[in-house]
């Protein structure tokens, strides 16, 4: 039954044609029956009778059935203009006259404005004509005029059933428009997030490649340098960067486990986000590494919230990397940690030859695409302002103000 179904809906116009021939035949049947049949005496043959020009007219309304779908407007113009030349020609209302009902209800649903006008003008008129031209004189002129308004009711009913089917398909339309929208929000949204998270992954990894890493270039420089020499320092400076890979091994765990899950939580089983607790280890893993530190903390510390905490730790270690490599080698740095009533205060400076000028004047890059952009990046995430540039006595300088809010 549904193929049968599916069968007809995808072949409008061959069921179109099948009810033509059928109303074609009624109509030719009952023209027949009506030339056969004696004339009553005494009284007057009603309906139309089999002549040339009532099988033109039939076949003519037959053709508006069949074509209905395909060209509603002209079909619409064909019924009008057929029921005029019956007007004319005096061929009284036959079974084909069915046609013009079906056209205004299929003009009201898929015509345009004007034609969905005319069929309802029209075929309120049709009645009226209907008995105006062939009126019953066998009956009082209330009879006749109830009757005119029986005969206009399944008209204006075919033509609100179309306008109703109208609406309706530009209601459906419309939610399936907003609908599609919906999606295509949703797919553009669904690629920010991805874009964005992209991009977070990718400051991490920078922060934790970039940092450890020169440490680990460092200590290996040392420890060559003094393999001879110092054997016990060289011990000490192979521990070192023993310790910097198995931590920088651990951060990148974490942040595979982020790219294999797509899910934050997930990956917090590997290893724990740095926070500001861990600032000492930060600087003291600097401190061996040849770079000298001096660290403050002002204020009293707090429980702050996890972004904040790792903006603030990743600032602090990328302005440390920046100040192995481009402060020279008898650069110092200090850091400041201050905590105010509605902020945190970042403060971190260096003696050494200052950073190159592109990096705070063309956004912050530092020859790898990252440096100061993801320092900027990371600060409005989380609301708060970064001001960076080198210091007036030489040297380079980098000032951060985190707002806080309340840990949950």
């Amino acid at each position: 039954m549904q193929r049968v179904y599916d069968f007809l809906r995808s072949h409008p116009t061959g069921v179109d044609v099948f009810w033509a021939v059928v109303l074609l035949g009624l109509n030719l049947a009952g023209l027949i029956s009506t030339a056969q049949a004696p004339p009553p005496p005494d009284e007057e043959v009603v309906g139309a009778v089999l002549s040339p020009v009532s099988v033109v007219l039939s076949l003519l309304l037959s053709l508006v059935i069949a074509l209905r779908r395909r060209a509603p407007e002209r079909m619409l113009v064909l019924g009008v203009l057929i029921g005029l030349a019956q007007l004319a020609l005096d061929v009284p209302p036959m079974v084909s006259n069915f046609a013009l009902l079906v056209i205004v209800y299929t003009v009201a649903a898929d015509g345009v404005g004007w034609a969905s006008r005319l069929a309802l003008t029209a075929g309120l008129a049709a009645a009226p004509l209907s008995q105006l031209r062939w009126p019953d004189t066998g009956q009082s002129a209330l009879r006749n005029l109830f009757f005119m308004l029986f005969l206009t009711v399944p008209f204006a009913l075919a033509w609100v059933l179309g306008d109703s089917i109208r609406t309706r398909r530009a209601y459906l339309a419309q939610l399936e428009e907003r609908a599609a929208r919906l999606e295509r929000e949703r797919e553009a949204q669904a690629k920010v997030a991805v874009a964005a998270e992209r991009a977070r992954i990718a400051r991490e990894l920078h922060d934790v490649v970039a940092h450890n890493v020169s440490v680990m270039v460092v200590q290996a420089d040392g420890a060559a340098y003094v393999l001879d020499a110092a054997p016990d320092q060289a011990r000490k400076a192979l521990e070192t960067i023993s310790g910097t890979g198995r931590q920088a091994l651990a951060e990148m765990r974490r942040l595979l486990g982020v790219l294999r899950t797509g899910e934050p939580e997930e990956a917090g089983e590997y290893v724990p986000q740095p926070d500001v607790e861990q600032l000492g280890d930060l600087v003291e893993q600097c401190r061996t590494a040849g770079l000298p530190v001096d660290f403050k903390v002002e204020g009293t510390p707090r429980p702050l919230p996890s972004g904040v905490e790792l903006t603030a730790y990743r600032i602090v270690q990328e302005a440390l990397t920046n100040t192995r490599k481009h402060g020279g080698p008898n650069a110092g740095a200090s850091v400041r940690l201050v905590y105010f009533d509605d902020g945190l205060g970042l403060l971190v400076e260096d003696d050494g030859k200052g950073a190159p000028q592109e990096m705070y004047q063309d956004g912050g890059a530092d020859g790898q695409g990252h440096g100061l952009i993801g320092m900027r990046e990371r600060v409005g995430m989380v609301g708060g302002t970064l001001d960076a540039g080198p210091r007036p006595g030489g040297g380079f300088r980098i000032s951060v103000l985190l707002p806080l809010k309340p840990a949950h």
